[in-house]
């Protein structure tokens, strides 16, 4: 069995995949997770993240930046070959000898031809200057899962590349069976963290979209809770409520909460403010850790959102989207 330890994906922090089944915007009930999962994501190409120097004897050079590369560039083919992973980039790159390199790259939407001028290193070898990535994993929470059609959503925001900020491109991902092993208690001015373990071979589901309001995917749970009601968002309203995580093993526990502020016109997706009133968790986390994002919040018996974020001054406040933001973006 192939594990691999993993902390949280990260909070606070568009492309569709055909085929996705849609999930009807007037479903009427779904049933709450709040279950960690390990997350593995890989790109479609590779991202720049980030562009560096080369020392050679001429001085420091940056040859990807002189050449018009930009943070979040997905680079799709080297002189006219594709590549979809930071391996195969690397292998189209293994005979460079200083003659100029054709990269296409996808940015905002649009093909990018852009020609860069490798730089001969101290050590002999050329390089271009940049970082690459080609994926991600870590561990998050799913925030629901609807048995007819077999889809599931959950982070509550999506999935983006910690050093340029930007949104990955979906390529292909799965989830996974995970535990919490360990936690990091959030204090103030620094959010704490899941810490957990998945097994990579065996996946729960198929993710089928990276968006700016969580991930999304299929599954096939055959244990889980009852469906509850979905909110409107005027049902919504401050006082308690309930969030559901898992900070230990695989267990999902209920939580007190209290949503504090509701913004009608949300900005950024950010749908409501909450402040963790109950003391088991803040004993066992200080508040809203990574890994927490997708964590389902329920009023009165039904879903109205999800967490997303936490106050990094305050780690017993935070934000969550609107279940029906999320319901949108599936």
């Amino acid at each position: 069995m192939n594990k691999r330890k993993a902390v949280a994906l990260a909070l606070a922090w568009l492309l569709l995949s055909p085929g996705v089944p849609a999930l009807a915007l007037e479903a009427e009930e779904l049933v709450p997770m709040g279950s960690a999962v390990g997350i593995r994501l890989q790109t479609e190409g590779v991202m720049v993240a980030g562009l560096a120097d080369v020392e050679t004897a001429e001085g420091t050079l940056r040859p990807a930046e002189a050449a018009g590369l930009r943070l979040g560039d997905v680079v799709t083919a080297v002189d006219g070959k594709r590549t979809d992973s930071a391996a195969a980039f690397l292998t189209a790159l293994s005979t460079l000898s200083g003659a100029p390199v054709d990269l296409t790259v996808a940015r905002d939407g649009q093909e990018v031809h852009l020609t860069v001028t490798p730089a001969q290193a101290l050590s002999g070898a050329w390089q271009l200057g940049l970082w690459l990535r080609d994926g991600v994993s870590g561990i998050g929470t799913v925030t629901f899962y609807d048995p007819v059609s077999g889809t599931f959503g959950a982070l509550g925001h999506g999935v983006n590349d910690l050093e340029s900020g930007a949104l990955l491109p979906f390529g292909q991902g799965v989830i996974t069976q995970a535990r919490v092993v360990d936690v990091i208690p959030g204090t103030n001015g620094k959010p704490g963290e899941l810490c957990g373990e998945f097994d990579q071979e065996e996946a729960l589901g198929e993710l089928q979209k990276n968006t700016p309001s969580g991930i999304f995917g299929t599954a096939d749970w055959t244990e889980q809770a009852q469906p509850v009601p979905v909110a409107a968002e005027e049902e919504t309203a401050l006082g308690p409520a309930s969030i559901l995580c898992c900070v230990d093993g695989d267990e999902v526990c209920a939580y007190s909460v209290e949503i504090s502020r509701i913004y009608r016109s949300p900005e950024d997706h950010r749908f409501l403010m909450l402040t963790i009133t109950d003391p088991a968790l803040l004993e066992a986390t200080g508040g809203i850790v990574q890994g927490m994002s997708g964590s389902p919040i329920l009023q009165n018996g039904k879903l109205v959102g999800a967490v997303t974020h936490v106050l990094i001054g305050d780690p017993t406040r935070g934000y969550g989207i609107s279940i029906r933001d999320m319901l949108a973006a599936a």
